[in-house]
């Protein structure tokens, strides 16, 4: 084309001078990693295409991988490019390189495409060597694998002055050839190629777990082949999957010449091969495990090389009968007969930090547990729960309907990798995988404790909902549909559930929040899953965490089936306990503690004390996040819990912690209302006198539809009232949390009620009743049960300072409050207030005597509302109140001798003395004309 277009300009007359140079390309192909199965059998067939302006060449094709080594070096001669070196130099043409997949019958098929721009070498005497790096294979945008490559363009002839076409050939400035492995197959040259070193590769080959079909039918009899650096071993075949899915060899051994440096590092490939009949044995699973950097290790320092000598128990080492434990004499043990009024959520309260919630948890010395926010696993310190082995996910490749490789099982195992001498008279260094642990099959017992749910995704169209617990673990269900917890995103659970499993064949317990609805099905709000085969062979004893204190009795009794000695014994055989050795010679811990009657013997509590230190899992309670199928990477609340797994083989656990929600205790408030004095005349009578009619009303909040209210003290002309009335006010409420609580519906649609919980307070008012308008507020007190301001026992010592909320503004001290719980009863003059002008001023006095008692002393000591029967405890006679107090409509005779009378009296005798006045008069008009005339004619 050059040649053409030189002739064009000749013939437009134009004699350009064109500067040509001989360029030679070497692109050094050593392997691609990660690149997508495009085969049945879970692999590809990859060869690269590697182009650079006009020419091409093929690598050879690797067999059934995803990881290929191809080790080839691809040489371009005679490339002519036209231009400045310098600028050649500054941005060289990209040498392109093409995935593609061999097939046997049809077209290949593209893997993917790499770009990489070669390292340009103007001056070829001068010794600069290109670096293999690996490049991103592209493939629509979407990341297909990797491949590790470097390219060198060499300038052959200096500037010519010719026209196009005219060449100089001379390879003396050429790097020398690299070495054939084939005819006409360069290798990739020392200098270029990995520094390898012998490498010893240890795999703990474990098992395999949920394994799916493989063309209908499932896998039964699998073995394992582990590929590295051109090396494979392979393990023994499972005879029976769905029985034993562990490997009757676990430990398999490899040496392979691995590169030095880490970048180099070929990956590791795992393949599950199925043995059927007639000798098939297809490829049911494979793995890529690309970063080996975290298996690698000095096999020289490993904890677990400890010498035979070191490893002993502790307690084997001392004698166990020399245990002292010294305490101070301020701490005595407490009494056995102590009553006990914590409980398992005393003890969730006190290690989150609610002390309000928790009693006398912390006052009595007993210990905490420790509150992760998250799983767990993701706990570092942990380091996953995968120290004895990881789980490794099978995929398997194309299928007819999915382009994409699926899940399609996982790889229960592990690897050590470290170096090895080239000398063979040097000692090989100790194996890393000792001191395995049964991998038969082990029947165990597993209790799952569901504490709360935090934060749940709405489900119900009042924006909340209506959660419930399902536990399933392989075909065992537990649906706990039957304690669903109404109208909530926060529900406190408080269940245990135990099941019975086969490790490792059902390992995976999942914990699913369900949404309950009565008329349409159950949504699925959110679940969690936990590898219990991870916790169960963990050395970090993730099966059962480990308290604080050793107790045998009361709420943090024991529950592991090995005592503290026990446990102590099996961890000195894997771990150098110097430290403990020294902690055996001082104080044990507890000398600082409150000691209480629940410890257990000295020595256990030694051991415990010295298994603390040796990292394992504490105690704990764990935050599991709740994810959905639909959204998988969105949240959907959390989960507060955590698992205990026991073996059936080291006998019976301890007894289960009790979790269940704390249960509200009955009780009733009884108010006996005596007397008031002194409250506001809010009226007038028909004959201008201040009066009113008071009444006293009373509830507790929550219980408003409870509101009780006495009779009416009528025409009270001087504040002073007498009732002798019982208010009856039952409510529940939760001693440890000392707060009531209250169960209502929301909407009269409602189907649920909705759990509240308030402080305990009563309210007491003072009306003004009246007939044919509404009745007039006159004032209240809000009195606080846990906070009772003590009374005045006489009437003129309750004054408005005995307000609590009045004592901003007094010049007195704070009123003396009291808890009406321990107080039982009280009896005197509380104040009423009212707000006026942004003020409280004093409304009225009111005698009352306050009593709480529970639901046994009620039946004890019943009393009725009001007068009514049972009236006692105390008998409530009929309040002595002034005749003057009646309603006027009703008694006509009182309102004319205590209303009318009393107030016209002098009125009334006037009238009549005028009218008996006015009467003589009248009679005697009347008779004395008749009386004249008769004395005029005398008839007799």
């Amino acid at each position: 084309m050059f040649k053409k277009t030189f002739r064009c300009w000749h013939a437009f007359g134009v004699n350009p001078t064109v500067f040509m140079y001989s360029y030679h390309l070497r692109c050094y192909i050593y392997q691609a990693r990660n690149l997508i199965a495009l085969d049945k059998d879970s692999f590809s067939d990859p060869y690269a295409h590697v182009s650079f302006l006009h020419q091409s060449k093929t690598t050879e094709i690797i067999h059934s991988t995803l990881n290929p080594t191809w080790d080839q070096t691809m040489i371009f001669n005679e490339i002519e490019i036209y231009g400045d070196p310098q600028t050649l130099a500054q941005n060289p043409p990209n040498v392109v390189i093409e995935l593609f997949d061999n097939d046997q019958v049809g077209k290949d098929e593209f893997l993917g495409r790499s770009v990489c721009s070669p390292m340009v070498k103007l001056n070829p005497e001068v010794d600069i060597t290109p670096k293999l790096l690996w490049y991103p294979v592209m493939n629509g945008g979407k990341a297909c694998g990797d491949i590790l490559l470097a390219a060198e363009l060499i300038l052959r002839e200096k500037v010519c002055h010719h026209p196009p076409g005219f060449r100089m050939l001379d390879g003396s400035n050429l790097p020398i050839l690299p070495s054939q492995r084939a005819p006409h197959l360069y290798m990739v040259p020392q200098g270029i190629r990995p520094v390898v070193q012998l490498t010893a590769i240890e795999i703990l080959a474990w098992g395999l777990r949920n394994m799916k079909n493989y063309q209908m039918a499932s896998v039964t009899s699998p073995s394992l082949i582990v590929e590295c650096g051109g090396e494979m071993v392979e393990s023994v075949v499972i005879k029976n999957l769905k029985k034993t899915p562990n490997f009757p060899c676990s430990v398999l051994f490899m040496k392979v010449l691995l590169p030095k440096e880490e970048l180099y590092t070929p990956s590791l490939v795992i393949k599950v091969i199925d043995h059927r009949q007639f000798g098939r044995k297809p490829i049911v699973g494979q793995c890529t495990i690309d970063l080996l950097e975290d298996f690698r290790c000095d096999p020289y320092t490993t904890k677990e090389d400890i010498a035979p000598q070191l490893k002993v128990s502790l307690l084997c080492a001392v004698p166990r009968r020399d245990v002292v434990i010294e305490m101070e004499d301020s701490q005595p043990l407490l009494a056995a007969q102590e009553e006990e009024i914590v409980d398992w959520w005393s003890k969730f309260y006190a290690s989150i930090g609610e002390h309000e919630k928790c009693g006398q948890y912390i006052q009595k010395g007993y210990d905490t547990l420790k509150v992760y926010d998250c799983e767990l696993e993701s706990v570092p310190e942990f380091k996953g729960l995968t120290d004895f082995c990881d789980t490794f996910k099978l995929y398997r490749g194309k299928s007819e309907d999915n382009d994409d490789p699926s899940v399609v099982g996982e790889f229960k195992g592990s690897f050590r990798i470290y170096p090895l001498s080239d000398d063979p008279s040097v000692p090989a260094p100790p194996r890393q995988f000792r001191e395995l642990p049964d991998s038969g099959p082990q029947e165990c017992i597993v209790r799952i404790y569901i504490i709360r749910a935090i934060d749940l995704q709405p489900q119900d169209n009042n924006g909340l909902c209506d959660p419930y617990i399902k536990i399933t673990l392989s075909k065992k269900v537990i649906e706990d549909r039957d304690h669903y917890i109404p109208n909530t995103l926060n529900p406190d659970f408080g269940r245990m559930y135990e099941l019975s499993c086969f490790l490792p064949q059902e390992k995976d317990l999942k914990i699913s929040v369900y949404d309950y609805d009565m008329m349409t099905r159950d949504e699925k709000v959110g679940e969690t899953i936990i590898d219990l085969e991870n916790r169960f062979l963990s050395r970090f004893g993730a099966y059962c965490g480990i308290p604080q204190q050793y107790c045998i009795s009361g709420v943090n009794t024991w529950r592991d089936q090995l005592k503290p000695t026990q446990l102590l014994q099996n961890i000195a055989r894997f771990k150098v306990m110097i430290s403990a050795l020294i902690q055996f010679s001082l104080i044990i811990s507890e000398a600082n503690k409150k000691l209480h009657q629940h410890l257990g013997s000295g020595e256990e509590r030694l051991a415990l004390h010295i298994l603390r230190t040796q990292g394992m899992v504490p105690e704990h309670v764990e935050t599991r996040t709740l994810y959905s199928t639909f959204q998988p990477n969105i949240a959907q609340g959390k989960l507060q819990m955590w698992v205990d797994v026991f073996p059936k083989s080291f006998g019976p656990p301890g007894p289960p912690f009790n979790i269940n929600p704390r249960k509200a205790k009955k009780y009733i408030m009884r108010v006996i209302i005596w007397n008031t004095k002194d409250v506001i005349l809010d009226e007038k009578s028909i004959t201008g006198e201040e009066m009113s009619d008071i009444y006293v009303k009373g509830w507790m909040p929550g219980n408003e539809e409870n509101k009780q209210k006495t009779d009416v003290h009528y025409r009270s002309l001087d504040g002073e009232g007498n009732f002798n009335w019982r208010f009856v006010f039952p409510f529940e409420y939760l001693p440890a949390e000392q707060l009531c609580v209250v169960s209502k519906k929301e909407h009269f649609w409602s189907l649920d009620k909705t759990e509240f919980r308030i402080p305990p307070k009563v309210i007491i008012q003072i009306w003004d009743n009246d007939k044919f308008s509404l009745d007039d507020y006159l004032g209240f007190i809000e009195l606080d049960l846990h906070n009772t301001v003590i009374p005045a026992k006489v009437s003129e010592k309750c004054n408005a300072d005995m307000i609590p909320e009045h004592k901003a503004t007094s010049s007195l001290k704070a009123p003396k409050t009291v808890s009406l719980f321990e107080q039982k009863s009280m009896k005197g003059w509380w104040p009423c207030y009212t707000e006026k002008d942004g003020s409280r001023v004093l409304a009225g006095k009111i005698e009352m005597t306050l009593e709480v008692v529970n639901e046994k002393e009620a039946d004890e000591r019943p009393a009725g509302k009001g007068r009514d029967e049972p009236n006692m405890n105390p008998k409530l006679d009929l309040p002595n109140r002034p005749e003057t107090s009646f309603l006027w409509f009703t008694n006509p005779c009182k309102t004319m001798k205590f209303i009318v009378w009393r107030r016209f009296k002098w009125v009334f005798i006037g009238i009549i003395i005028l009218l008996i006045v006015l009467l003589f008069v009248a009679i005697l008009l009347y008779s004395l004309p008749n009386y004249i005339s008769m004395k005029i004619v005398k008839p007799f």
